[in-house]
């Protein structure tokens, strides 16, 4: 499912504010880079990651969210294998 093991687990801002961090989930990650940084479509994207164009677009939209908040807040992020936030979508 995963191109790349990211080289870092974690981004910091500074200084830091002591703010809760926000947890970017790997496929989250993986889609946002096959996406916006290797400038792949969504179902080539999800051709690379084994999963439908639909949950590639899932996958992109929140880690765009995630990173905006993060950077617009001054918030840490935590690059996490999975979390019991993410709920499947109906």
């Amino acid at each position: 499912m995963l191109g790349m093991t990211p080289p870092i687990n974690s981004f910091t801002p500074n200084p830091p504010r002591g703010l809760e961090p926000i947890l970017l989930e790997l496929a989250e990650l993986e889609a946002f880079r096959l996406v916006d940084l290797e400038g792949l479509s969504q179902e080539e994207a999800g051709q690379r990651m084994g999963v439908s164009r639909g949950t590639v677009w899932r996958l992109v939209q929140r880690a765009r969210r995630k990173t905006a908040q993060a950077l617009s807040e001054g918030r840490p992020i935590y690059i996490v294998p999975h979390t019991s936030e993410s709920k499947p979508e109906p």
